[in-house]
């Protein structure tokens, strides 16, 4: 019903803006192109006008062109390749996150950056990240949703701007700017992986001593043994077939109007990067099944998604001076992610109903469960705009949802026994709402003495929904043979339960008013103030102030002082859900439950506050020649009481806080607090130089470089449970080393007429992969942390226009097949510190461009 009711306000809009298209009798593009740095940017200011040149604060723009020249078609890869302080991992096996994989900018939280549309807030994605990746404990947009071709250009102002934009806008703000063009355009792209996984070999067989398979090394018991493998070569991968269908209809409307639809369809199949997995995988010794089996039974790499995404943006004149406009977006994407293989002698693949005293296997050869994941994101917004009493005036409307439903499939719920569970479970699911009310002002006067002028103030109203739906009863229950230890809950994923159910909204109010001017040619300032109140925990007040000196044309410094906030999400405060695990025979419920609680509040939670940042900039430009641009730019990010997710609570103190809270049956517990003040300080270099033309075509040379470091300043503590590490040494890494200290960016552009062609080569810095001990112990001090040492990985791409309208092109990402270290294979007699996983889970997933290798693509475009 909502998806009818979406895709009719659409039509309708399209169509009552198309009406008057037929007077127009030419076609124009409404869109000028200039170089980048005399773009009128958005971002920034609030008052028009100023350019990527002249701004106090670094701002980046990514051209139409630039995001359509990869062979990937994901928006959040793109953006990685030519911005070196925006990162996206790709990780795998952490449940919803293989389908909503988070972003991050300058090495903070994927929710610690603002995302905008338009100039308008965007909302989220219901998904909150759990499963240990990089941004553990956030809600991220899901910027993937957004298809290259819809977007005219991209602002990245790398700057905190909480006090002209609210909530969120930390680390910086990413503004998208949807296509107005004029005519038609669309592509066909067809890629594959061709690669050879590095430190993993094929396996020609199963040692064997006297017909019985060798024991590499003993477990604890017989089903716990690591088999000798015999092994050939390099392993070969040919997958993630991906065909993505793109195409944009722009047309006029009246005179100056615009109506650009635009959509995306994207199929990608997954990929495969598990090694072998060595363990004796039947429950009887010598059982002839184990020399056959194919050890290659894990899915570790990218799900299968299928993506549909369509896009509107449109505007029309209604009077001399007012624009009526929309803009909206409506997406599904269909994902799956596998968990962990369980062998067919996995306790967690025993069929009690066949027996209660011999182990039967339900599924004879055991089986990989999966997560089926559904999303539905839906965007609308409506707005007039134009010149009101002397005031350029903008009052809009913005409603956004995101819904995330969970299917596990191939699964089994061990307790209900193989003749009652079902295969395929329900898990439930989670939404996200957000709607957004601006009212924006702004104003040049002329002021005698100032070169220029400019006031902005206006008012935003936004309230916030966040929902769990329960999974069916068969997700979630614990039957008949739980007496017997059998685990309750769908494998790989337990639905929700009732008592997870939640649906709580908040509002909040908020005015601004910003002030920019230009006190002479050389010397510019900008400031800026915001309150807001939120209904759940209060208010907040935030200032910025900004400035640019040129006292030589072609050199400036520049820099900025501001105070930032992130008001905690409804997700961190309320999500719930539980998993009960089978310890030493006993079942044990580990909950992670909102602070606020009746278990949060035993433990000593309490309602979360905001996040306080305090921003220092400073940087210098410089244009010494025509067409070089060079800016370098210093940045001091400090956060107080930042919301993290905390370890699992456990122990005898735990236990007696929830007995005294007359709370029993439970002995383990998470939650969200104010964990940790951090400050992050690093250097953005940005460069880029057209080459004078010399008769070879022309070339656009560019680089970038990020250093980046984040240091935990100090913890918090619960008084109520003095000495209890909140959150332990593998998450304090994950904060401070989980991502690249340093990421440099080069690129070179060339057009030569029918032919052209990109080069372009990242080298990611250090990662560190840790594993777990004292807060004490430094990085590379405890067996098992791992050094992610710094990789190069180029990208090449080949085009040649038959005719003016058609472009043909050819290319590879990561043409030199670059993968990350291979973890060390563990166990009794490999790298202390690493367990047998690690032969069939090879490369970690934190490594900053993935593992997934080369690949391959071409692409037929049009444009007319």
């Amino acid at each position: 019903m909502r998806r009818a009711i979406i895709l009719s306000m659409f039509t309708v809009s399209a169509i009552a803006l198309t009406t008057p298209a037929f007077a127009q009798d030419t076609l124009g593009d409404p869109q000028a192109t200039e170089p980048p740095a005399r773009d009128i940017v958005i971002t920034g200011s609030r008052v028009p006008g100023r350019t990527v040149a002249d701004s106090p604060v670094p701002i980046d723009v990514i051209g139409g062109d630039q995001l359509t020249n990869s062979g990937s078609t994901e928006t959040n890869k793109v953006i990685r390749d030519l911005v070196p302080s925006f990162n996206f991992p790709q990780p795998s096996l952490t449940d919803g996150t293989d389908s909503v994989r988070p972003a991050t900018l300058r090495g903070l939280a994927p929710d610690q950056a603002l995302v905008l549309v338009n100039g308008k807030r965007r909302h989220t994605a219901a998904l909150i990240n759990l499963n240990g990746s990089v941004g553990r404990g956030s809600s991220s947009v899901d910027l993937n949703e957004i298809p290259p071709i819809a977007i005219d250009r991209v602002e990245v102002l790398r700057d905190g701007a909480s006090s002209q934009y609210g909530s969120d806008a930390i680390a910086g703000v990413i503004n998208i700017q949807l296509s107005k063009k004029v005519g038609v355009s669309g592509s066909v792209t067809f890629g594959k992986y061709d690669t050879t996984m590095s430190g993993v070999n094929d396996v020609l067989g199963v040692q064997t001593t006297g017909g019985v398979p060798t024991v590499l090394i003993p477990g604890s018991n017989a089903q716990a043994d690591v088999l000798a493998l015999n092994y050939g070569k390099e392993r070969e991968r040919h997958d993630g077939d991906t065909l993505t269908l793109a195409a944009r209809v722009g047309l006029p409307v009246g005179d100056g109007g615009y109506l650009v639809l635009s959509g995306q369809f994207r199929d990608r199949d997954p990929t495969n990067r598990s090694g072998a997995d060595p363990r004796r995988q039947y429950f009887t010794v010598g059982d002839p099944r184990e020399l056959t089996f194919d050890r290659f039974s894990h899915g570790y790499g990218d799900g299968k998604t299928v993506d549909y995404n369509v896009f509107l943006n449109a505007g029309v004149d209604i009077g001399p001076n007012l624009e009526l406009y929309t803009f909206g977006s409506y997406g599904i994407r269909d994902g799956i992610g596998a968990g962990f293989y369980r062998r067919s002698n996995d306790a967690r693949n025993r069929d009690w109903a066949a027996s209660t005293t011999t182990f039967v296997p339900y599924y004879a050869d055991g089986f990989l469960p999966k997560i089926y994941s559904q999303i539905e994101d839906v965007a609308g917004a409506v707005g007039i705009k134009g010149d009101v009493g002397g005031f350029n005036a903008d009052l809009s409307v913005v409603y956004g949802s995101n819904q995330l439903d969970y299917q596990t499939i191939d699964s089994f719920n061990v307790s209900l026994g193989g003749l009652l569970s079902p295969r395929r479970f329900d898990s439930g699911g989670i939404a996200f709402g957000q709607t957004t009310a601006n009212l924006d002002l702004t104003k040049k006067f002329d002021v005698g003495g100032l070169s220029s002028f400019g006031i902005a103030f206006g008012a935003e109203y936004r309230n916030e929904n966040f929902k769990i739906r329960p999974g069916s009863v068969s997700s979630y229950v614990g039957g008949p043979f739980v007496v017997n230890g059998a685990a309750p809950g769908a494998q790989v994923f337990p639905g929700f339960k009732p008592e997870n159910a939640v649906d709580r909204s908040r509002d909040s109010f908020a005015g601004y008013v910003e002030v920019d001017a230009d006190i002479s040619k050389m010397f510019t300032i900008q400031a800026a103030g915001r309150y807001e109140h939120f209904s759940d925990f209060g208010d907040t007040v935030n200032g910025k102030v900004a400035a640019r000196f040129e006292p030589i044309k072609g050199i400036a410094v520049r820099g900025s002082v501001s105070t930032g906030f992130r008001a905690p999400s409804l997700a961190q405060q309320f999500f719930s859900t539980t998993s009960t695990n089978n310890v030493g025979g006993t079942l044990i419920d580990i909950v992670t439950v909102p602070s606020t609680s009746a278990i949060g509040t035993a433990l000593g939670g309490k309602q979360l506050k905001a996040e306080k940042a305090l921003n220092l900039a400073g940087g210098i430009a410089l244009n010494p020649i025509s067409g070089l641009s060079i800016t370098a730019d210093y940045y001091n990010i400090r956060i107080k009481d930042r919301v993290l997710l905390t370890e699992n609570l456990t122990g005898t103190a735990v236990v007696n806080l929830l007995t005294a809270a007359g709370i029993t049956g439970v002995t383990s517990a998470r939650f969200f607090v104010n964990g940790a003040d951090t400050r992050t300080q690093g250097v953005d270099i940005v460069a880029s130089y057209r080459v004078p033309d010399f008769g070879a075509g022309k070339f656009t040379l560019t680089a970038g470089y990020n250093y980046n470091q984040t240091k935990i300043i100090k913890r918090a503590s619960l008084p109520s449970l003095p000495g209890l590490v909140l959150f332990g040494r593998q998450e304090s890494y994950r904060i401070t080393d989980g991502q690249p200290r340093t990421k440099l960016n080069l690129a070179a552009d060339w057009d030569l007429g029918i032919v052209g062609a990109t080069v372009r080569t990242n080298r990611y810095g250090t990662v560190w992969v840790v594993n777990t001990g004292t807060l004490a112990q430094p990085l590379g001090s405890v067996a098992g942390d791992l050094k992610l040492t710094p990789k190069w990985v180029t990208d090449v791409e080949l085009r040649v226009h038959p005719i003016k309208e058609v472009t043909l092109t050819i290319g590879a990402d990561n043409v030199f097949d670059t993968y990350p270290d291979r973890l060390p294979t563990g166990g009794a007699t490999g790298a202390p510190g690493f367990t047998p996983n690690s032969y069939f889970i090879p490369y970690s997933q934190f490594s900053p461009f993935g593992f997934n290798g080369r690949y391959l693509y071409g692409r037929v475009a049009f444009n007319f």
